[in-house]
């Protein structure tokens, strides 16, 4: 029996500008936060303060979003993911500028809590639109949100980097930012999707009363095993942002003192890492239809663990650039796989399982760089870089939480049957 020939499944307009829309908020979020980070030194600077004292001031970003991250799922139900993700968009982009207009380390410190709880909110209600979206796609689409935000953050340092070289003040970055940023939200939220958000993942587009696992239960009445499943979708969560946290915070410091690698060398390791995670990102759509997101997870679990594992055991610059580089590439799908997964959890209200798993993600980057720091100072940075390839094992053991390969559309069905 030959095989048909499976046909292209049309996606309808209001989708795709709706995948538009989505692709902006995200964008523009990773403008914001990469423009951030080139202006440091000045903004320190201009507020005349220690390290020490800096670093107490930054640390008020993710304070702010775990003190209030945890409301977004209640914004969300009350006034829809697509206002939740634009206006607070707009908002964290006014307080990014308030942050580089403050007289005293006081007020940046408020600035920048404001700035953690609306990023908060931005991120829950972005990829709780983009599920939405990629629901009614029937394929997966969200990895590619988030190689657009990490084209934006690229795109943002390099703007930061280019602004601070030609002598731009830095209010005046942020400030063209905002223009920027409110601009590209008010053209995306009106391609975002109408009506009222699903109270369950599984409802949308459904008829609520023909579906009997619509009812969502009191939190106190979920069943262990929802817990169980969530906590480690978190771990897997988590396993993502170790890895880009030891690149961005650790890797430099480690090529330098303790491989005797010069200042470029240094960084190539951070470039390598954010470098093959956007390749992994474009791929890891196609990824996962083709094969499931359980097993695409799983093969980037144990990438992570032996790309860094034996980066770590064997020492050297190229090799931890290529170690880097294999984390990278392993963990670009489990941030986007797991909050897919979170946000489908039977049982839980809509956007809350997303919610929790954002608000545990914040905590463990709070605590990341002191724990890694820690280690280092009681042994090397080495030692504290094998936390990176232990979250690969983990995620290897824990990926089975992930959705299986999802259910062919219809369309695609019908002509399987037929053939």
């Amino acid at each position: 029996m030959t095989s048909a020939r499976v046909p292209a499944v049309p996606v309808a307009p209001h989708l795709r500008r709706a995948r538009l829309g989505v692709s902006m908020v995200f964008f523009t979020n990773g403008i914001v936060l990469g423009g951030f980070a080139p202006r440091v030194p000045e903004i320190r600077d201009q507020l005349g303060v220690s390290y020490g004292q800096l670093g107490v001031a930054m640390a008020m970003w993710p304070v702010g979003a775990l003190a209030l991250g945890l409301l977004a799922a209640a914004m969300i139900r009350r006034f829809r993911s697509s206002r939740v993700a634009t206006v607070a968009m707009v908002v964290s982009a006014s307080a990014m500028l308030a942050a580089s207009l403050t007289p005293n380390v006081w007020t940046f410190g408020a600035a920048l809590f404001l700035v953690g709880v609306t990023d908060a909110w931005v991120d829950v209600a972005q990829n709780a639109h983009g599920l939405r979206v990629q629901r009614l796609y029937k394929r997966s689409i969200l990895n590619s949100f988030h190689a657009l935000w990490s084209i934006g953050a690229v795109t943002g340092g390099l703007l930061g980097g280019v602004a601070a070289g030609v002598g731009l003040a830095v209010p005046w970055q942020f400030l063209i930012g905002l223009v920027v940023v409110t601009a590209a939200n008010a053209v995306a939220y009106p391609l975002l999707l109408k009506g009222p958000e699903p109270q369950h993942a599984g409802e949308e587009g459904a008829d609520e009363s023909a579906i009997p696992h619509a009812q969502h239960l009191p939190l106190r009445h979920v069943p262990l095993r929802t817990w169980a499943l969530l906590g480690a979708l978190t771990v897997i969560a988590i396993a993502g942002g170790w890895a880009e946290d030891g690149a961005s915070t650790w890797s430099a410091i480690y090529m330098r003192d303790e491989l005797a690698a010069g200042a470029t060398l240094a960084a190539v390791a951070f470039v390598a890492m954010q470098g093959c995670q956007f390749i992994g990102r474009l791929l890891g759509d196609g990824m996962v239809d083709r094969w499931g997101q359980r097993a695409v997870a799983r093969a980037g679990g144990a990438l992570v663990a032996v790309g860094m594992g034996l980066a770590l055991a064997f020492p050297s610059p190229w090799g931890t650039i290529a170690g880097f580089g294999a984390a990278g590439f392993g963990v670009a799908t489990l941030i986007p796989g797991a909050m897919h997964a979170a946000d489908e959890l039977p049982g839980l209200r809509a956007g809350t399982g997303l919610t929790i798993l954002s608000w545990l993600l914040r905590l463990a980057f709070l605590l990341s760089p002191p724990l890694v720091g820690w280690i280092a100072d009681q042994t090397s940075v080495r030692v504290g870089l094998v936390l990176v390839p232990v979250f690969g094992v983990l995620v290897v053991l824990l990926a089975g939480a992930m959705a299986t390969r999802k259910e062919p559309h219809p369309a695609v069905r019908d002509a399987q049957s037929s053939s």
